[in-house]
């Protein structure tokens, strides 16, 4: 059945959402299978060491690229649309806040979507973050901090447009973006073959790639099949999570469309991803210090994320593959926030002190 004869008999909204289902699952089986986590490959870059994470998590982004510049290139998709390049942007709310949520990310272990998929493995430390990442983002959408949010974003703007694409400011195009794609998947198999040989390192990262491309060409094919208005999108967990959110508390709740239904399946795909490589446990808080350190990073993430427009995945990964300039602000914003905050954290190196030498007691002897 074709996609439009999908959308005639079950409307836009629900095609919408069983399309974000079936592509979050993919994502979220992916993501755990491979571990893949911008915090762990931030932490190996400012260490010096191209190890595993960063491997992975360049082998999903070049994945991503050369998948994206590879649809543009053969028509089928199109993202002149895509709110990351039409709408203006901010460059200082992709700086700041880039830099607000590496920080975050690296007080609570692990960047938005890494907190669902490990929720969904037994983490109460992610679940607690994720849900305080969901009311801080929503609180910055609509709330309490959305006047700081858009007083930033003011700042310094950016027209939408050829303003906000890279490859166009380059003087380039689809050709060049497929060109830089190609030579990172290349990097980034140089290293990975020389990290490790797991093979849900490499199926896992290559799937959560694709998983990013899947959702810009799934949600452009339903908007060229669909009489309703419908804005293309990659993958993103902010927004969404601020959704949810919405959709529990709120009633009427949210329309239901691509998000709704990508958002639970993340974590039902990284649910069963636990299951079989038999990795689900309940984790907790050791202490009181760690609790605070992990609310006041996803409080740092969700104030940031909404003040960058997107996430680890929404602006690094989805906006990074279609070179959206605000995208790429804020994924080196995460880079540098990130480092920062782990040479903040790491704990001072104990040197070993040679033993004092004492002067020996003399004791008198009665004559």
């Amino acid at each position: 059945m074709e996609l439009a004869s999908w959308v005639e008999r079950f409307g836009t909204a629900a095609v919408l959402a069983m399309g974000g289902a079936a592509i979050g699952a993919l994502f979220g089986f992916c993501a755990q299978r491979s571990r893949f986590c911008l915090r762990a490959a931030v932490i190996e870059f400012w260490h010096g060491k191209f190890g595993e994470k960063l491997s992975v998590w360049l082998l999903t982004f070049a994945t991503a690229v050369v998948a994206v510049q590879g649809l543009v290139l053969l028509g089928g998709l199109d993202v002149g649309g895509a709110r990351q390049l039409s709408n203006r942007g901010s460059l200082s709310g992709a700086l700041v806040g880039g830099l607000l949520f590496g920080g975050g990310m690296i007080m609570t272990r692990g960047c938005a979507s890494r907190l669902l998929v490990l929720s969904a493995n037994g983490n109460l430390r992610a679940l607690l973050s994720g849900l305080v990442f969901a009311v801080t983002a929503q609180a910055a959408l609509s709330g309490s901090l959305a006047p700081l949010r858009s007083a930033i974003s003011s700042w310094w703007t950016v027209d939408g447009g050829a303003a906000r694409n890279v490859l166009t400011r380059m003087g380039g195009g689809p050709w060049d973006g497929l060109a830089m794609g190609i030579v990172w998947l290349a990097v980034a198999i140089f290293f990975a073959h020389r990290t490790a040989n797991r093979a849900w390192m490499w199926l896992g990262g290559i799937g959560t790639g694709l998983a990013v491309a899947l959702a810009w060409w799934f949600t452009y094919a339903v908007s060229q099949a669909s009489f309703d208005p419908v804005q293309i999108q990659g993958l993103t967990f902010s927004g969404p999570s601020a959704e949810w959110l919405m959709r529990v508390l709120v009633n009427p709740a949210p329309a239901f469309g691509f998000d709704a239904g990508m958002l639970p399946a993340v974590f039902a795909g990284s649910f069963l991803g636990a299951l079989i490589g038999r990795e689900w446990k309940v984790e907790g808080f050791k202490d009181g210090y760690s609790m605070a350190r992990y609310i006041v990073g996803a409080m740092l993430m969700g104030f940031g994320s909404m003040l960058a427009g997107g996430c680890a995945v929404g602006a690094g990964i989805t906006g990074g593959a279609i070179f959206a300039v605000t995208a790429w602000v804020t994924l080196a914003g995460m880079f540098v926030g990130g480092g920062l905050m782990d040479r903040l954290l790491a704990e001072p190196v104990q040197t070993a002190q040679p033993p004092t030498q004492q002067a020996p007691v003399v004791v008198p002897v009665a004559p």
